[in-house]
């Protein structure tokens, strides 16, 4: 039987989507802009724009609650521009800071976000959003994820 290393069977594109999330979960603040523009150039955009939105989501969950979150996402707004996945996943980390955050925020903005975020904000402490969706969510799972959370919590 030959042995021969794994990765010769594995797919090009598979093997640089790994290289890019160990890249990305390595870079420093001030060449992630660079890294991310440069992902985004991989003739591979399904699994680029993954790859980045993958990322996304750690750094956001990292920084939605504090101040840093507020420039970088501008400036990961500014890199991922033309890319409507990745700019609509800015934009609803945004609408979830603004929920936890208890900022102002629109109840038909929530309503018409993703699945992705009506069952992220379904699980927040925010009485309002948790109500709103336990009634209007999109999907039963987003509307029983929001009555548990309310019947478990009560009113806050």
């Amino acid at each position: 039987m030959n042995h021969h290393d794994a990765s010769q069977d594995e797919p090009a594109e598979h093997l640089r989507f790994w290289a890019y999330l160990s890249a990305l979960e390595q870079v420093i603040d001030a060449d992630e802009a660079h890294l991310v523009r440069e992902v985004l150039t991989d003739p591979d955009q399904a699994m680029a724009q993954y790859a980045i939105l993958r990322h996304l989501d750690h750094r956001a969950t990292e920084l939605h609650r504090g101040p840093a979150y507020e420039p970088w996402a501008a400036s990961m707004a500014q890199v991922a521009g033309h890319h409507s996945l990745l700019t609509r996943r800015l934009r609803e980390w945004s609408l979830f800071r603004a929920i936890t955050l208890r900022q102002a925020w629109h109840p038909d903005v929530l309503l018409d976000s993703s699945d992705w975020l009506q069952l992220k904000a379904a699980a927040t402490s925010n009485t309002d959003a948790t109500e709103i969706l336990a009634q209007h969510g999109r999907t039963k799972r987003i509307r029983n994820t929001a009555k548990t959370n309310i019947k478990q919590h009560g009113s806050r």
